[in-house]
């Protein structure tokens, strides 16, 4: 049983979702979304809410909630991919829990957000793949010093979650 939170950061896109879901499963853990659990407090999906209100609006509501994560029993939590970068956010996780960055070469992440659902993703849905590939690698050079900061760095191409999980209830 989990006695910390598990944080899952990185670029969209990268599987924190998907992965954070096995890795509950094999820590025999509960598993939040944090853009679902935003979508659900806010009765709004974030594309709506982003055209709505703003960037900086969202990122401050995206705070509230993350932050109020500290009131439920540890879990695996996978954060929006912007969401370490914005505020105190990152030494927060640092704080409260273990942060783990999935990292992946950025033509590849291009490719998967290519054929991704991308009407879903406000930041790249007018863009092909050439415009996403800009885009990572844009923002990646302002948010790697963000996700840097996380205890555990794994390559999704090589990841190996039963692996990780050992990692995480060593480092507990």
């Amino acid at each position: 049983m989990l006695t910390k939170h598990i944080f899952l950061v990185g670029f969209m896109g990268v599987g924190k979702t998907t992965n954070g879901k096995k890795l509950a499963r094999i820590l025999n853990s509960s598993f939040i979304d944090l853009d679902e659990l935003f979508v659900q407090q806010e009765e709004m999906p974030i594309t709506t809410y982003f055209e709505q209100h703003g960037e900086t609006a969202f990122r401050e509501r995206e705070r509230e909630i993350l932050k109020s994560l500290h009131t439920i029993p540890p879990a695996v939590i996978a954060t929006g991919g912007g969401a370490p970068c914005f505020f105190d956010n990152m030494d927060w996780m640092n704080t409260h829990g273990i942060t783990v960055y999935l990292q992946m070469p950025a033509q590849a992440l291009a490719q998967r957000l290519a054929a991704s659902k991308k009407d879903k993703r406000p930041l790249i849905k007018h863009l092909d793949e050439d415009g996403i590939l800009s885009l990572i690698n844009e923002r990646m050079l302002l948010r790697d010093p963000y996700y840097a900061k996380a205890h555990h760095y794994v390559n999704v191409l090589e990841l190996d979650l039963e692996e990780l999980a050992k990692k995480i209830t060593a480092r507990e």
